[in-house]
């Protein structure tokens, strides 16, 4: 359709990375192809009966919210390039579930790391445990973002387009030179080791696939980003500032990295039993006894003490 093709080339103008293009596309073409009206003719009553149809197809709520906010994107793009209609989604009302951040265990880093035996895996993910970094941000990683003089990566263009850097630990920069000693030369940082892709880098689907092997054998239900969420706990936990954990993760809010507060249960245990021992020090003190001078007990007491009787 030509809309679409229009929306496609006015995407890749404000510099929307390939990845999410495709989406939007993807979305796009599955609305339209169920459509039986022309595009200006849309109405709300047409979007909710899309959304029963998204609904059957058992898709989750956060799923059919991220295609309503798509098309209702592709709607704004089209009035604003001369379209006469009305946005028919002007709202999305859908409820959506907020699970906590998955984190494990330092027992459960234990078992899975202890089953790691490839070089290349181990870096890979010391990588997400120790320095934060999302999947896609792992497999783009090159070898010009390695700085291992001042321990740390650069990271081009992770989520939003955005730079930043992120500084490796002892152990996580110890699996990359492990892993450098062996990698054939090529300008990505983590290769195919088998197949006719030898050689080139891994793609997000082979990271992904490797950490599923990983998780069946070790028994540790973990995951890519249950990684990246463990290395925020685990700062946060041992009192880093979360201004600090934002930058190193790439949130563009603040609000996303509070989530982990909500999960940081030896933070919120420390933090509880150092305020309560103040509440307690300060109750303590209110309630003992007054030291009070003796008083006279009647009258002529009182006439002796203060006459001197």
């Amino acid at each position: 359709m030509e809309t679409i093709d229009q929306y496609r080339r006015f995407l890749k103008r404000r510099y929307f990375s390939p990845h999410t293009i495709k989406s939007y596309m993807n979305i796009l073409s599955h609305f339209t192809a169920w459509l039986t009206i022309p595009l200006h003719e849309t109405t709300k009553s047409d979007v909710g009966m899309y959304t029963d149809h998204l609904m059957r197809k058992k898709l989750t709520p956060k799923t059919v919210t991220c295609h309503l906010q798509t098309i209702r994107l592709f709607f704004d793009f089209l009035i604003d390039e001369g379209m006469k209609m009305t946005n028919p989604i002007t709202r999305i009302s859908i409820r959506l579930p907020k699970p906590l951040p998955r984190h494990l265990k330092d027992s459960d880093v234990e078992r899975f790391l202890a089953v790691i035996t490839g070089r290349r895996d181990k870096a890979m993910f010391m990588v997400m445990l120790r320095c934060g970094l999302r999947v896609e941000e792992v497999s783009r990683l090159t070898m010009n973002a390695l700085d291992l003089k001042r321990n740390r990566l650069f990271v081009a263009h992770g989520k939003g387009d955005k730079d930043r850097v992120v500084y490796m630990s002892k152990d996580a920069r110890s699996a990359i030179e492990a892993y450098l000693a062996i990698r054939p030369k090529a300008k990505g940082l983590f290769l195919v080791e088998k197949g006719p892709r030898t050689g080139t880098p891994i793609s997000v689907r082979g990271i992904q696939k490797r950490i599923e092997y990983y998780a069946r054998i070790s028994g540790v239900n973990v995951s890519c980003h249950s990684l990246r969420h463990t290395f925020a706990t685990e700062l946060l936990n041992a009192d880093a500032d979360i201004s600090t954990i934002q930058d190193l993760l790439g949130h563009t809010h603040i609000t996303t990295t509070q989530r982990y507060c909500r999960v940081s249960n030896l933070k919120v245990q420390r933090d509880y039993y150092k305020a309560i021992e103040r509440v307690l020090e300060k109750s303590q003190r209110d309630e003992r006894p007054a030291v009070r001078s003796e008083e006279p007990e009647d009258e002529q007491d009182t006439h002796d003490f203060l006459w001197g009787g």
